[in-house]
């Protein structure tokens, strides 16, 4: 009887420590804004290129001082285009969508935005503050693609909250949703687990 407990608890530890090395391979970028911080854990398995794409633009520092420009109560913040004087920024070439097998669009998953174009995603991002159903792929369609999410808010949601409830308005070339008071990601760096 001793050895089967002590067989339980050797395979109960592993298992445990196994299972923390899975999640430190999950990459974390840590945002840090001029109203709060939130960090966000990447899931390279099941959208590798968005992922591959998204650290590259936090390693070379892109998203730093950069603003989220739309921002629409019940639904998203979007950024990571767009500088204070909302020049937009440079971006490298488009990837490929992966919303076919990324995550769901769910409350406090990060998506890639994009034009019309399915495969358009360069650097700019949103956060969805609710469950997005409709922005799931579908279909290999122009209206089936959806929006690939490619992970998800673990600290910091009541930032991303409060930021989705800013009062909105015009704000330089957009005539909409555009939050009154500037959020400025400050930082945007991957941390280590």
């Amino acid at each position: 009887m001793k050895k089967v407990f002590i067989v339980f608890l050797f395979l109960t530890i592993m298992g445990s420590i196994m299972g923390n090395v899975d999640a430190a391979e999950k990459p974390k970028v840590y945002f840090k804004t001029n109203i709060g911080d939130f960090t966000i854990e990447l899931e390279p398995e099941l959208a590798p290129k968005t992922v591959a794409n998204f650290i590259q633009y936090v390693e070379e520092g892109h998203y730093d001082g950069l603003i989220f420009h739309r921002v629409i109560k019940a639904f998203m913040i979007q950024g990571g285009g767009f500088d204070a004087s909302y020049s937009k920024k440079p971006t490298r070439a488009p990837i490929e969508n992966e919303a076919d097998k990324g995550l769901s669009n769910e409350r406090g998953t990060i998506a890639m935005a994009r034009t019309g174009d399915p495969h358009s995603a360069t650097n700019q991002f949103f956060i969805n503050v609710k469950f997005n159903g409709f922005l799931n792929y579908v279909s290999k369609s122009q209206q089936g693609w959806g929006y690939t999410a490619f992970g998800r808010v673990i600290d910091g949601m009541n930032i991303v909250g409060r930021i989705s409830r800013l009062e909105t308005g015009k704000g330089g070339p957009f005539p909409s949703d555009v939050p009154a008071e500037q959020v400025i990601i400050e930082e945007a760096k991957l941390v280590t687990n």
